[in-house]
């Protein structure tokens, strides 16, 4: 099966239009089965939050959510939490409620650009699976050494034998601090695939402040949209479920391309939420 959602659910106001009393998310959910929650990245999220999301989107629904910004190494030290073991016990008791609800689809641990092929960050990238070892935890690297040469594979390998679920990107190619699209599943039920947008010139922070702004400005034209049908054949010959998250939300685009990739693949999802008739439809 192959979902396809987004990367959050706020900023996407063409879904909105007429919609009075239901909230963004169940009217997101009325259009994608899937969504990434970005949220949980700044913030190990409290457990009213992840309930009430939980009754505001369909039985079938399912969360990519991303991991705590402390335990991939996105800043100093584990705050607001005085150790790394207090840090973990919350995040994953904040998954109870989606857990409970069959909507955890996975836990995203995306490391930061920094993180080199070293022996220091294989150790912690260990830890951290480790921690999360009886949830469905993908993994995505930002930095080039993990997959050049000899190491592809190697660290396809390594994936493999700890567990993780690919995370596999479409970026552009921008030197150290970006990745190559590899097409490798690791794990035989599940792979994930996230659409960052191909504006090599906006992706590596140039120190101005406004690089946040622009790295994800992209919008996929049709043929490259099509380059994927072939590939997603590919990937669906070594693992169950794909799921495809587009992270293209600078310039609004991310979730016009999704449509359209659904179209393309001519998929019809059952179980959405219903959705707010137009007031003139």
């Amino acid at each position: 099966m192959i979902y396809i959602g987004l990367a959050g659910w706020g900023d996407h106001d063409d879904l909105y239009n007429g919609w009075t009393k239901q909230s963004k998310l169940e009217a997101y959910a009325g259009h994608f089965p899937i969504v990434e929650l970005d949220a949980s990245f700044y913030a190990v999220q409290p457990l009213r939050n992840m309930k009430k999301w939980v009754l505001e989107t369909p039985d079938t629904f399912q969360f990519v959510v991303k991991a705590y910004q402390g335990m991939t190494g996105h800043q100093k030290g584990f705050a607001p939490f005085e150790t790394k073991e207090e840090m973990f016990e919350a995040f994953k008791l904040s998954l109870e409620p989606l857990i409970k609800a069959n909507k955890l689809g996975m836990v995203l641990c995306q490391f930061p650009p920094w993180f080199e092929c070293k022996k220091e960050y294989v150790q912690w990238v260990r830890y951290v699976k480790e921690q999360l070892k009886d949830l469905p935890v993908a993994l995505e690297f930002r930095h080039q050494t993990w997959f050049q040469g000899e190491m592809r594979d190697r660290t396809v390998q390594f994936m493999k034998d700890e567990g993780w679920i690919h995370s596999i990107c479409d970026e552009p190619q921008a030197g150290m601090r970006s990745i190559p699209t590899v097409l490798e599943a690791t794990n035989k039920k599940k792979t994930l695939i996230r659409f960052h947008g191909r504006n090599v010139h906006g992706w590596n922070d140039p120190g101005n402040g406004t690089w946040r702004d622009v790295r994800y400005l992209y919008k996929y034209k049709e043929n490259e949209l099509k380059e994927w049908i072939e590939k997603l054949e590919q990937l669906q010959a070594q693992t169950e479920d794909l799921y495809l998250i587009f992270n293209n939300n600078s310039g609004g685009d991310a979730c016009a391309n999704a449509k359209q990739l659904i179209e393309l693949l001519e998929i019809d999802y059952q179980g959405l939420a219903p959705r707010q008739l137009d007031l003139f439809s």
